[in-house]
């Protein structure tokens, strides 16, 4: 598999894509108004502890407190096996020092942590742990045993903390992993020398997303990362020449007129993801839902008609569904709960390896994901972890005609409505005339198709009803006026 990285700069927004065998599938969008706060540190002030959600509400200096449970508070003099309460460990008015685990999600506020963690390249330091772990993606025991001895070797290293071994480590040296422990360090005073620091404040910020593409985001697949802004270039390499110099010899400068992200599909591939259908190669399509609760996913065969039978069209359909569903939760970020349709199978093999493809398709998913069997209705269930806003609520509002809905009303069904809305203002003021002001698919209507029953009504109350075309009201909107 050959990995892309493509960085396009802009003075307001950074996109990095991430595209796989030329395929996007991972898209980061980092906007200067409205950065992500997931890994800032800051010093918090407990504004509200909540006994009855054994949570708190911590004030971090954004609009809304954010959102500390106390299953995420860290507390080295309790056992683990101890049930411990919010009101033991959190009082009103308390500041403390809090990391970002999930950015405000439309109506709710932060997620907060007191477990802090701060990555480096082939680390993550944890200050209120003392364990020392390794990514579970190193699988040979060898590699694991050999990187806990360098990491236990190390005299810099800070004994009453807790650090993991990051996947990017297992090519790591002992010379490699010795800087990184140092450059923690130095990180780790800066945010614990904080007390002058007020409380709503940050005491550290996250890299930025075109520094945490080299932190984060490179593996033994990457071919090449390529940035169109030569600025952005300099700062990558000088960053990483100090940091990752074994990713220095990656970093290419883009300097074409065409736009990178045209040059790559990137774009198309990018207002696909905000659409509903979702094209297979097959013939087969997708359609993805995303509401409040959930997002649902259901497979269809479309145009694919196979070539044997029923069932094996149903299977290749899913197994290719399988494939396209794991790429699409990527690209546009879809977490929380997840509700899969596939084609219903008879075959128990073909549930079975189906079910292994959706598997073994979400392994190149950095974020979490927990899958059910097939139920009783043929649904699958699964969950991904949630961090930060989805493809669509990144780049998308609600529509202001249907407020978010998806569907309005028909014009007949205003044409409706207006009638109902004429007979009771009849009856209830003495008007001498009615003006109806609504929009002009509306008075088309009325004047038209819906001419017969107009004049009956005017005959009915006796009034005569005008019309005018308002240019600025949408199709739901009408004004029924006395004269």
């Amino acid at each position: 598999m050959s990995k892309e990285i493509l960085i396009n700069v802009t003075p307001q927004e950074t996109r990095v894509a991430i595209l796989e065998n030329g395929m996007l599938h991972d898209l980061y969008i980092e906007r200067s108004r409205s950065r992500g706060l997931v890994g800032n540190v800051y010093k918090g002030k407990v504004v509200r502890v909540l006994p009855g959600m054994e949570a708190a509400f911590v004030d971090i200096g954004l609009e809304k407190a954010a959102f500390l449970h106390v299953s995420d508070v860290a507390d080295k003099s309790k056992n683990f096996t101890e049930t411990v309460h919010i009101g033991q460990v959190m009082r009103d008015g308390q500041e403390i020092l809090v990391q970002v685990l999930k950015d405000q999600l439309g109506s709710k506020g932060a997620r907060l942590t007191t477990n802090i963690t701060i990555p480096s390249r082939y680390l993550v330091f944890m200050p209120n742990a003392d364990n020392i772990g390794v990514s579970s993606r190193i699988e040979k025991e060898e590699d694991r045993e050999r990187l806990k001895n360098i990491l236990l070797e190390q005299e810099d290293r800070i004994k009453e903390a807790g650090y993991i071994l990051r996947t990017a480590a297992e090519v790591a040296d002992k010379e490699a992993i010795a800087s990184d422990i140092k450059y923690l360090n130095r990180l780790w005073d800066n945010i614990n020398n904080s007390s002058e620091i007020k409380a709503g404040n940050a005491v550290h910020k996250d890299l930025p997303l075109f520094l945490r593409v080299l932190r984060d985001m490179v593996d033994e697949t990457l071919d090449v990362i390529r940035v169109d802004s030569r600025e952005t270039f300099l700062a990558m390499l000088e960053f990483a020449e100090k940091y990752v110099p074994e990713v220095a010899g990656f970093i290419e400068h883009y300097p074409g007129e065409r736009p990178i992200f045209d040059l790559h599909g990137v774009e198309d591939e990018i207002q696909k993801g905000l659409e509903r259908k979702v094209q297979l190669k097959s013939g087969g399509y997708l359609i993805i839902d995303q509401t409040e609760a959930m997002t649902t996913v259901d497979v269809n065969t479309g145009a694919f008609v196979g070539s044997r039978n029923l069932e094996e069209t149903i299977f290749k359909t899913n197994l290719e569904a399988a494939q396209g569903i794991a790429r699409q939760l990527r690209l546009r970020n879809l977490g929380g709960i997840v509700i899969l349709d596939f084609i219903d199978m008879s075959e128990e093999e073909h549930k079975r390896q189906v079910m292994r493809a959706l598997e073994k398709a979400l392994e190149k998913d950095h974020a979490r994901t927990s899958i059910s069997e097939v139920s009783s209705l043929g649904l699958v269930e699964m969950t991904r972890k949630r961090t930060r806003e989805s493809l669509e609520h990144v780049l998308c509002g609600s529509c202001p005609t249907c407020e978010g809905r998806g569907s309005i009303k028909t014009a007949e069904t205003i044409c409706y409505e207006i009638f109902r809305e004429i007979l009771r203002e009849a009856r209830q003021f003495d008007a001498k005339e009615l003006l109806v002001l609504a929009a002009q698919d509306v008075v088309d209507l009325l004047v038209d198709e819906e001419s017969g029953s107009l004049a009956e009504l005017e005959g009915f109350i006796g009034i005569p009803i005008r019309f005018q075309v308002e240019s600025l009201f949408t199709q739901e909107q009408y004004d029924v006026v006395i004269l």
